[in-house]
């Protein structure tokens, strides 16, 4: 609910935001007032005059409570790419974050007809035959506020990183808690006057404030360190989209290791899936439809209700749910494809495309993550 209020209270002015890029954020935190107060200045896309201040103020709570100045917000960047340090609040999921470095990922957006020389194949077995063309996007590897993570429902889990933990660990995955990442567009970037505006174990062991610097916080020898021992589990290379009427999704897949298991290989992947309603319609996610390629010659078709069990809603208020799973092979790549079936208010159906998405393994001879003590 906090994390609608606040997507009412701060997106619903987004696209003004955009066009005059200062106004005042002002949060006691996530649970219970957000509140946005144009400058005043004159703004020269709106005409705001002086004299004119706007507010927009939603609360979760009928209470409520004291406003505190979280910040201000910076000119949205167009072009060019945010650096390490940079503090935004998410532009669909409306939680508070911090920078720590970006990636260059290749988007596959399928919603985008190229000319067939410039397209990638069809993954063998896909939904159609469509070739899709790549281009270069900016993702951020970002830092979650932790204040935040308990309020942003429409997504399964608060963080998108996973690792196969070591050999030795009984244990067969562990994650980061508060590691995501986003997309350039995702970032509505704000600065503040607080020493630790992040609360995150991690904010003081990976940064530190530099005040001669903008963004003023720079990264630790900490956070280089690990960025480039753990580089081959936190890359992302790849982001699949596709969009059926007015339902978006977009997967990223990321490769996580080899097993050994009763004389055989095992490959595990993990992908992060968004959907997002691009329409005016509610609707609600009821079915999943996978199908699983496997180089080593097997298909393979999962039906389940819903996801990670779960029935998401999306609305006008809540247009976006996003959540993480994974999926093994004994076979060193594969794909990926399928439905989500959606249901409309009336009780009807249709069914959404999932997007055609390769899982390669890279080196097989990658060490496991390396801790950041």
């Amino acid at each position: 609910m906090a994390a609608c209020a606040l997507r009412r209270g701060l997106l619903g002015s987004v696209g003004k935001y955009k066009k005059h890029t200062h106004r005042l954020l002002s949060v006691t935190d996530i649970s219970s007032v957000f509140e946005l107060c144009a400058p005043r200045v004159p703004c020269r896309s709106c005409g705001l005059s002086n004299n004119v201040q706007q507010k927009r103020s939603m609360s979760s709570r009928p209470e409520g409570k004291i406003l505190e100045t979280v910040g201000m917000f910076e000119a949205v960047k167009q072009h060019g790419k945010y650096e390490t340090g940079q503090l935004f609040l998410h532009s669909v999921f409306g939680y508070r974050g911090i920078v720590l470095f970006p990636w260059h990922a290749r988007l596959y957006d399928r919603d985008i007809t190229p000319p067939v020389s410039d397209s990638k194949p069809e993954p063998t077995g896909a939904h159609s035959s469509k070739e899709v063309k790549g281009k270069t996007h900016t993702y951020y590897q970002v830092l979650i506020d932790t204040r935040d993570c308990p309020h942003i429902s429409q997504r399964s889990q608060t963080e998108a990183v996973t690792f196969l933990a070591n050999h030795d660990d009984s244990r067969a995955l562990y994650a980061i808690p508060g590691l995501d990442y986003v997309s350039h567009e995702d970032i509505l970037p704000y600065n503040s006057a607080e020493q630790v505006p992040i609360q995150h174990e991690l904010f003081e062991r990976f940064l530190m404030s530099n005040h001669a610097k903008s963004p003023p916080f720079i990264a630790r020898d900490t956070l280089k360190a690990w960025q480039e021992k753990n580089h081959p589990w936190l890359e992302l290379s790849d982001v699949h989209r596709e969009t059926t009427e007015n339902i978006r999704v977009t997967v990223i897949p990321f490769y996580m290791g080899m097993r050994e298991a009763q004389n055989s290989h095992v490959y595990w992947w993990r992908y992060c899936i968004r959907l997002e309603n691009m329409g005016n319609e509610v609707v609600q996610l009821r079915e999943r439809h996978w199908r699983i390629f496997s180089l080593s010659g097997t298909l393979e078709t999962v039906r389940g209700r819903g996801v990670v069990g779960r029935e998401p809603v999306l609305s006008k208020e809540q247009p976006a749910f996003q959540y993480s799973s994974h999926v093994s092979l004994q076979a060193p790549s594969g794909h990926m494809w399928g439905t989500f079936r959606i249901e409309r208010t009336d009780g009807s159906h249709f069914d959404v495309r999932i997007p055609p998405f390769s899982l390669e393994s890279n080196k097989d001879d990658k060490a496991p993550p390396a801790g950041y003590n």
